[in-house]
């Protein structure tokens, strides 16, 4: 099965049934039953950006913001270490109060605090090359950054006026800086066609990614897509297997979007080809404030607490968690081959 844009057609023609079973084999080929676990830290729920789907926009009113301080970070992330947590996310909007220096302070303070062996993850979108290398040179392993569709016109409508290229400039330019990449898309957001679909798919497949986030579009109340229908679980579960196939060194987590959409989604999208959770360890007394859609099903329950009963759950479905950084295979990958290129220089 050649990976060009021919086969991609050609996986999505075929039935939900044979593309799970392939993406099962090729996920347990490549990473075993290992389920990695992150612990997904929401540090700021304020953002400068307007995007039409997105709770978090800057013109909705009725949510209360925050922004943690960073000795309550420090404190959930020492507490999820001492439980075997060994990969670190921390995710908000494009908050100006948390600056590059700032960024670069905390992602030190968690390398630091774990003697260098957790990993780092920041998700807070676009930023400058120069910052990009600058956290990389703090300790930051790796980037998330969705860009949600391929339609250029569907993008910057959505994200009121941010162009697609100005999007994958800056996974470029991650990519650039030296640190793994993640990247991905939402599945039915309104105009999107099959057309799309299929170019989002091949869009993750020409970027290479090391991480690929899909999760069904849900549409919140508080924004001006209140009344669009949601994507549906079945596409979502497709599109994850498609990205398995296509890119099967990947990390791919099962998204809460999809446990949110469907009681059993997360289940769903493990058994098609991911190989990630990640359990939320945000302090409780806010969680409830980060609401990017309506019905997110990790508000009450704390991560850390709950990983002997996901351990459980996992064992129930034939696969084992795994607490250490479970890197990218495709970015070890490329470490190594431009380990043997400067060798032989």
């Amino acid at each position: 099965m050649t990976r060009g844009a021919s086969s991609i057609r050609e996986l999505m023609a075929l039935p939900t049934a044979n593309l799970v079973a392939e993406a099962d084999r090729i996920r347990t080929e490549r990473y075993g039953d290992g389920v990695w676990i992150r612990g997904l830290m929401e540090f700021t729920n304020r953002c400068a950006c307007n995007c039409l789907y997105c709770g978090l926009r800057r013109e909705n009113r009725k949510i209360g913001r925050y922004s943690l301080e960073e000795n309550v970070l420090l404190d959930a992330a020492r507490a999820a270490f001492d439980r075997g947590i060994r990969t670190f996310v921390l995710q908000g909007g494009e908050d100006p109060l948390w600056t590059t220096d700032r960024l670069c302070a905390i992602v030190r303070a968690i390398k630091e605090q774990t003697s260098g062996e957790a990993a780092v993850t920041l998700s807070c979108g676009i930023r400058s090359p120069g910052e990009y290398r600058a956290l990389r040179d703090a300790g930051m392993d790796r980037y998330l950054m969705r860009f949600e569709t391929s339609d250029r016109e569907l993008h910057e409508c959505l994200r009121d006026g941010v162009s697609l290229e100005r999007r994958l400039r800056a996974l470029r330019d991650l990519r650039e800086a030296g640190v793994e990449v993640g990247s991905g898309f939402m599945v039915g957001l309104p105009g999107e066609t099959e057309k799309t679909r299929r170019e989002n798919l091949e869009l993750c497949r020409d970027l290479e990614l090391d991480m690929i986030g899909i999760g069904p579009f849900i549409p919140n109340p508080d924004t001006p897509l209140f009344a669009a229908a949601p994507g549906t679980i079945e596409e979502t579960v497709r599109m994850t297997a498609i990205v398995r196939i296509i890119l099967p060194d990947a990390n791919i987590p099962a998204t809460t979007a999809a446990g949110s959409l469907f009681a059993e989604g997360r289940e769903a999208m493990l058994a098609a080809g991911a190989n990630v959770l990640m359990p939320n360890i945000t302090p409780l007394s806010v969680r409830m404030l980060y609401l990017l859609y309506p019905g997110k099903d990790t508000i009450r329950q704390d991560g850390v607490q709950e990983l002997d009963e996901i351990a459980g759950h996992l064992r129930a479905l034939g696969r084992t968690m795994r607490l250490d950084r479970g890197d990218s295979r495709s970015s070890a990958r490329r470490r190594g081959v431009a380990e043997t290129a400067a060798a032989r220089m």
